[in-house]
């Protein structure tokens, strides 16, 4: 997802989203004959063992990690509660931002891998722009999250124990609930959609479904010992339709 940011034929899918953000903002602002202003904001969490927390706030040494409340507003649309939101105004400052975050996620080692995610986490983009138009200000805005899913595991591979095969428990328990949910929603006939069923698709609701568009990208191993796990991931990918 991140590639090597600082070759452009080598960058990754994330530093290229950074840069067609503001890549589009300048272009914008040398075509457009009206005075618009931008605002760009981006927020990081990670949501470990169904607990939310944010990545991008400082950390005091030796008290734990304060744990943030999913609330839901009027319009029945779900947040995060004292979320950390930072202005930003160049790539690097974003990618900053995600280096920092990054720094803060929760990682163990296990027999399939060195640094396994032990957490799903979203960075999201908040855009905002502000343009004057006969007098009147219009306020367009849109949203972009970058969620890193962690993957789905077999502790018969994986050879967690203890605390991180209860973090793997909950890993798989949250992704079949995302499976449920874009299941229910490529079903015309499905009452209910199951939203509710977990934070990681609480937070995923208006990427999910309404006026969104929403691409998975499934990370796969060429390696025969890898079949299965191989198989399963683009059965779940193919949900996404």
């Amino acid at each position: 997802m991140m590639g090597d940011p600082s070759t452009a034929s080598e960058r990754g899918i994330i530093p290229n989203c950074f840069a067609h953000i503001f890549g589009a903002i300048e272009e914008n602002r040398q075509e457009s004959d009206k005075e618009t202003k931008y605002l760009v904001q981006c927020s990081y969490l990670e949501i470990y063992k169904e607990d939310v927390f944010d990545l991008l706030t400082e950390k005091k040494r030796g008290a734990p990690a304060q744990k943030l409340d999913v609330r839901e507003d009027a319009n029945r649309n779900f947040y995060v509660k004292d979320l950390k939101w930072v202005m930003v105004n160049s790539i690097e400052e974003m990618e900053k931002a995600m280096n920092f975050g990054n720094n803060n996620r929760k990682t163990a080692a296990t027999k399939m891998n060195a640094r396994s995610s032990r957490s799903h986490s979203i960075f999201q983009v908040y855009l905002e722009t502000a343009t004057t138009q006969d007098g009147q200000q219009v306020i367009k805005a849109g949203k972009l999250n970058l969620v890193d899913l962690a993957g789905s595991e077999r502790s018969s591979k994986t050879g967690a124990q203890g605390e991180t095969l209860k973090e793997g428990i909950l890993i798989n328990k949250s992704l079949m609930t995302l499976g449920n949910v874009i299941t229910a929603l490529c079903d015309s006939k499905a009452k209910h959609i199951p939203y509710r069923d977990s934070n990681l698709t609480r937070l995923l609701q208006d990427s999910l479904g309404g006026n969104t568009k929403t691409v998975m990208i499934a990370a796969l191993s060429p390696a025969n010992y890898n079949f299965d796990e191989t198989m399963s991931t683009l059965r779940y990918a193919n949900r996404a339709k």
